[in-house]
């Protein structure tokens, strides 16, 4: 129960990665605040995990809805001891020039602008207390860029850059913050990334992962529950591959 007594936020935490780190902090003793744009299945895995997960309808590009969500949190426990910055978008694999500004203005919103909004509302609220864990869910995309995702690409490795950034500046307040960087896995990302979602494509994908085969939602809640429990307490600033050596 190493989470136990911690009340943990989890944004994107509905599906893919996001829920693999809900089921594992869950199941760790914290109390977990699920916050994504698909209210509806957060409800799903909060009746089905029980007593101590609630969910929370949440923009995380819009700054009125990130301070709601932190609202809620403050409101049913009294405290946020984690934040997991787990939202994120991507473009269709193709060249930079193509990409519309659409899309890069979504992915930059999302990406980007998520990690200030959500340190503005918690932050404040962490130096207050001395203490928390901030995990920004980055990518290997932002160590090793990928032809054809630049801007998200781009995207990730800010979200690398901030974390160190920002393990810095909090860690005299008590406050650790670390990044997970998976490969592509099982979520509702993978055909995003790879174009089409084929036999061939997933073969051609696995062969540049020197362990053959995708990150899972238990990886990353895996890794999440080490770097945001007191087990860590020492780390901070990390950025840490779950890519199956992807990136070496």
């Amino acid at each position: 129960m190493r989470m136990n007594g911690k009340t943990a936020i989890v944004t994107g935490g509905s599906s893919g990665f996001g829920a693999g780190i809900v089921r594992k902090f869950h199941a760790e003793g914290a109390r977990v605040l699920i916050a994504d744009l698909n209210a509806e299945m957060g409800q799903e895995l909060a009746d089905e995990l029980g007593d101590g997960v609630e969910v929370i309808a949440t923009n995380v590009a819009d700054g009125a809805s990130v301070q709601a969500m932190a609202d809620r949190c403050i409101d049913l426990w009294g405290q946020i001891d984690v934040l997991v910055n787990n939202a994120g978008v991507t473009h269709l694999p193709a060249p930079m020039e193509t990409i519309s500004e659409d899309d890069f203005d979504k992915v930059i919103a999302v990406n980007v602008k998520s990690v200030y909004l959500t340190a503005k509302s918690i932050v404040p609220l962490m130096k207050a207390r001395g203490t928390g864990a901030i995990l920004n869910v980055a990518s290997t995309a932002g160590v090793s860029p990928r032809p054809n995702l630049s801007w998200y690409n781009a995207s990730k490795g800010w979200m690398n850059n901030a974390t160190k950034g920002m393990a810095v500046e909090l860690a005299p307040a008590g406050v650790r913050v670390n990044a997970l960087n998976p490969v592509a896995g099982e979520t509702p990302l993978l055909k995003s990334f790879m174009g089409e979602d084929t036999p061939e494509t997933r073969a051609k994908f696995l062969s540049t992962i020197p362990l053959g085969r995708f990150s899972t939602p238990e990886d990353m809640g895996n890794a999440a529950c080490y770097l945001c429990s007191d087990e860590a307490s020492m780390i901070t600033g990390v950025c840490m591959e779950v890519d199956g050596g992807r990136c070496i």
